[in-house]
């Protein structure tokens, strides 16, 4: 088996985990979706540690099924399911090496986060936005081309699902509100615009996504009694308040870094090392919590308007 692995889905970020698992000294194998022969595919993940899901989210159960049946690790992309009864199916398939593999919310490598985590406020009420300008998002890309275009699976809430993720992590036990959307007049049924509500005893909190952002966006503030601080993700800086005292921090952000740092625990796993030193890694048995909470506000979407915005 050794140090070999195969990337399903050949689009931007399979081309990524491809590359990345090279860069860390394995051999990847990548394989378009579009065409595959699952036969000759399920000899090929037999033979290999590891194998990366990067399709669109409506075709993965079928490809964790076969890496199961095969005993291969599998890294699955975010979102994991965007239907609840979806989500509880992809977990039955992958018990046999869930404890093996890992999601990929990469945003849980963040340094930030790692920081806060270590370091937590006592918050009453949080806030996280993250907003793109789609039409700029990529060179060559078209966003009706897209999965994020299907009705089906597609949208800015599963597209940007790492704030809900997130969310979890730092406050365990949210509960869901309201989920508002913006829409766009040519793609029905694909928020455009999303804002999710949450909460729990004593805590109050709200998670901003956009397609809408003329610059992009990627921040969370946190409030407390005795302070609060806010933190600003694409610079990597913190401002944290206490007790009437300023502390500024800031940190490095190389966005690939997070994707190498999944993708190496990943391999850990995979090849039967003890990951090194993540308290939040995402082992796909232990992320149930913050799939079920992005899937269930996917499904609770209401729409309350539309925009003709013009895009690619």
């Amino acid at each position: 088996m050794g140090r070999r692995y195969i990337v399903i889905g050949s689009g931007s970020i399979g081309r990524r985990h491809h590359e990345n698992i090279e860069a860390l000294g394995a051999d990847s194998t990548l394989l378009p979706w579009r065409g595959l022969d699952t036969q000759s595919l399920e000899q090929k993940l037999r033979e290999a540690a590891g194998a990366v899901i990067a399709t669109a989210t409506d075709v993965r159960l079928e490809l964790v099924e076969l890496c199961a049946r095969a005993g291969t690790a599998i890294y699955v992309e975010k979102p994991l399911a965007f239907r609840t009864s979806g989500l509880q199916s992809l977990f039955k398939a992958a018990k046999p090496v869930a404890d093996r593999s890992v999601a990929g919310f990469m945003m849980r490598y963040h340094p930030a986060l790692k920081a806060l985590m270590q370091d937590p406020v006592e918050t009453f009420r949080f806030s996280m936005e993250v907003g793109h300008d789609v039409r700029n998002w990529r060179q060559g890309w078209s966003f009706s081309g897209s999965y994020a275009a299907r009705h089906e699976g597609g949208g800015v809430l599963l597209d940007l699902c790492h704030e809900i993720d997130m969310a979890t992590c730092l406050f365990p036990g949210l509960a869901l509100g309201e989920v508002s959307c913006i829409g766009h007049r040519r793609f029905p049924r694909v928020d455009f615009a999303t804002r999710v509500t949450l909460r729990r005893r004593e805590l109050a909190g709200d998670v901003a996504m956009d397609y809408l952002s003329p610059r992009s966006i990627r921040r969370l503030a946190l409030r407390g009694l005795r302070g609060g601080l806010d933190i600003d993700f694409l610079t990597g800086t913190e401002m944290r308040w206490q007790d009437g005292h300023e502390v500024n921090r800031e940190w490095t952000i190389d966005r690939n870094s997070m994707f190498l740092e999944l993708m190496r625990d990943f391999m850990d796993l995979a090849e039967g090392r003890e990951p090194q030193g993540n308290p939040l890694l995402p082992r796909l048995d232990l992320v149930m919590e913050s799939s079920a909470l992005i899937a269930r506000a996917w499904e609770a979407r209401q729409f309350h308007g539309e925009i003709n915005w013009s895009n690619k």
